[in-house]
């Protein structure tokens, strides 16, 4: 059905659609505006303008579309800004305000002023009942029914969208969690309902109970915003199956996400990652870090040997989240992140964020505070009277005055200033890199930097000099690379079960009983899913720790029969990538393993990027003109050509100072780089 792949990435300042035509194998971009109010309207305009201009639709605009995938930062922003849904707990007797003292960490241990996250489910939403199991599944209490009834009869008095249903070592037994919301679903039919051993089967109450519980609050939110999306994307005549983005970077249908919307929170960011895995290793670069900047944040990954690392936890915001992502690391550092004076007079950037709307102050919204797009258009860095190809003026008068009154407060000149604003957001960045890179054990100078997103581009050679790092690389649609991601990901699931079990001869038997487990329920999803045998793919690992440690390793296992020389595998894996981390192993202590999982991935067609032949170094035809730039290396404006990213074509090469535009991002190649394009057509810079 259809002839086009179509990806919608929606982000807090612009919606990025890219097009693949499968006939011609070609591939289209398209950028609007977003539309914060109701996200769904800007990813409807945006499809059905980009398949009326490339696409050539009229009645049906989206008619030709075969597959539809959408990442979306809708469950994030809901989460960041607090916009959820009215939420209620029930859990163990005892246990109402764990969800409040959660683990006693202070991840600002110096900082007087640090505040706690919001908690989710205000204390008198939150009612403990009768019930305890065993840590073996065995019933000691029975579920007092009764008491659930009272709790759910509460909850409907005052107006409780959804409930969070969370009891102890419910990982191992349902059946309590189970009744608790047959009870629940009969009192508030209209609730959206989430069981921490559906979201969650792990270990660990307080995360589990975090999980459930943010689950619940962004299920009534993502239901709606899928509901609407589903309409107008029918309305336009959509006959395929969409999908939406998971945290782990596969896609899951519409009706997967909204049940669980917690596993799309990293929805927008990881299908970006998913795109440089593939075009990282396809241009001969399988060792990246990966630099997505947009408009309000920069995330940042690192990819060694072609694969990103997974987490099966993370703290996002400031809430625990069990659930399987990319290993992906976020600051607040956007084109649209606000410049400010602190109170001890020293240049600060973000993380507040002027968004879409207003948006910075040369978009002549209102918007009188400086952003890092100001900057970049003072400096004509970026083209100062327009963007998007030519769609969107700018202003840079604007501009250059808000930059002008914080220069006056600072004492520096405006292009000091806005140049400044480029180094403290560049600082910030960086930092940002170090989390996922030097304090993980790798060298990111042994790496090269992939820069995507609106502003990737723009900022990735100051970065690589801030780090030390020599080669970056631009792929080819780099402000629209996670709408790419999307069609280069796979169907993914995963299924977790926590069995504690020491690694020894005689626990065999267990660890293959887990294994088969895990296996058996991915099946049934593959089943559910309807997805063919030869497009099945089962990835195992094991959660590993030494006794007494808190925190374990996930190490892969073979398929196959998991016998004596599996265990011996498993054991020399644990302990090399805890050599890796940690410098050293525990000789003679005792080994356990404590989650066992299943990845489960469901293979679809992707869009492939063809290789082109490369041809002759001279870049001078692809030259559209030239502009004055500032740049900090002479301290002065100095004249820079301007290339078109559409007429550089495989084999050219230039030096720096220039500036290659193209509709969806601007790259700056400043003074003592080289760039060169390569036969899958990205930019390549190295820098002296």
């Amino acid at each position: 059905m259809g002839k086009w792949r179509v990806g919608v990435d929606s982000g807090g300042t612009f919606t990025d659609v890219c097009m693949f035509d499968e006939t011609e194998g070609r591939v289209k971009i398209w950028k609007v505006s977003s539309t914060p109010d109701d996200p769904s309207r800007g990813i409807a305009q945006g499809v059905e303008e980009g398949m009326r201009v490339h696409g050539g639709a009229t009645d049906a605009p989206l008619a030709e579309i075969g597959y539809f995938g959408h990442g979306t930062t809708v469950a994030t922003n809901a989460l960041i800004q607090h916009r959820g849904a009215k939420v209620g707990l029930i859990t163990t007797d005892g246990f109402r305000d764990l969800l409040e003292i959660g683990r006693q960490k202070r991840p600002s241990l110096y900082d007087i002023f640090a505040d706690k996250p919001l908690t989710l489910v205000p204390r008198h939403l939150r009612f403990g009942v009768p019930e305890r199991l065993l840590h073996t599944g065995e019933v000691e209490l029975p579920l007092d029914e009764d008491a659930v009834r009272a709790a759910a009869e509460e909850m409907r008095a005052e107006g409780v969208e959804a409930v969070a249903i969370c009891f102890l070592y419910a990982f191992i037994n349902p059946a309590h969690e189970q009744r608790a919301k047959e009870i629940v679903a009969e009192i508030l039919p209209g609730a959206f309902l989430c069981t921490s051993h559906e979201i969650a089967p792990e270990f660990r109450e307080f995360e589990r109970l975090s999980t459930a519980t943010v689950n619940a609050y962004l299920g009534p939110l993502m239901h709606r915003y899928i509901h609407r999306l589903s309409l107008r994307l029918d309305e336009l005549g959509l006959k395929s199956a969409p999908h939406l983005t998971q945290s782990n970077g596969g896609v899951a249908s519409f009706e997967s996400a909204a049940d669980a919307p917690v596993r799309t929170v990293l929805s927008g960011p990881s299908t970006g990652v998913v795109a440089a895995e593939a075009l990282g290793t396809q241009a001969g670069f399988p060792d990246i870090i990966t630099f997505d900047m947009g408009g309000t944040s920069s995330d940042v990954a690192l990819m060694t040997g072609g694969a990103t690392s997974q987490a099966s936890e993370a703290v996002v915001h400031g809430y625990p989240i069990k659930a399987p992502m990319l290993d992906i690391h976020t600051v607040g550092a956007g084109g649209g992140s606000i410049a400010r004076i602190d109170t001890g007079g020293f240049l600060k950037v973000g993380p507040q964020s002027a968004g879409a709307d207003p948006g910075p102050v040369c978009y002549g919204k209102g918007n009188d505070e400086p952003t890092v797009t100001d900057a970049n258009i003072a400096l004509q860095v970026l083209n100062p009277t327009h963007i998007l190809g030519g769609r969107m003026a700018v202003h840079r008068d604007l501009a250059m005055d808000a930059i002008g009154k914080m220069a006056g407060r600072l004492g520096l000149g405006t292009m000091e200033t806005a140049q400044g604003i480029i180094s403290v957001v560049t600082a910030n960045m960086a930092r940002a890199i170090r989390v996922i890179s030097v304090q993980r054990g790798y060298d990111p100078r042994d790496y090269v930097l992939m820069a995507f997103g609106g502003a990737g581009p723009l900022h990735a050679v100051r970065l690589a000099q801030e780090l030390d790092m020599t080669r970056v690389l631009v792929p080819r649609t780099p402000g629209t690379l996670c709408a790419m991601g999307l069609l280069l990901t796979d169907l993914r699931a995963s299924f977790p079960v926590t069995r504690l079990t020491p690694l020894v001869d005689g626990s065999i038997p267990a660890i293959q009983a887990a294994l088969a487990e895990v296996a058996a329920r991915a099946g049934a999803w593959f089943e559910a899913e309807g997805i063919a045998e030869d497009a099945r793919r089962v990835i195992l690992t094991i959660d590993v720790r030494y006794e007494g440690q808190n925190y374990e390793l996930s190490v892969p296992v073979a398929p196959g029969t998991f016998g004596l020389e599996s265990l011996a595998a498993l054991i020399a894996g644990f302990e090399a990538e805890h050599e890796r981390l940690y410098g050293f192993t525990a000789e003679g202590e005792k080994i356990n393993a404590v989650t066992f999982r299943a990845e489960a991935m469901g293979l679809v067609g992707k869009a492939e990027l063809p290789e082109r032949p490369l041809g002759a170094p001279e870049a001078a035809s692809a030259i559209i003109g030239a502009r004055e730039i500032w740049y900090p290396e002479t301290g002065a404006f100095t004249e820079s050509p301007i290339y078109d990213r559409e007429k550089l074509a495989p084999g050219m090469a230039f030096q720096g100072p220039a500036v290659v535009e193209q509709m969806d991002t601007t790259t700056l190649v400043p003074p003592g780089v080289s760039a060169r394009v390569d036969a899958f057509e990205n930019l390549i810079l190295d820098l002296a």
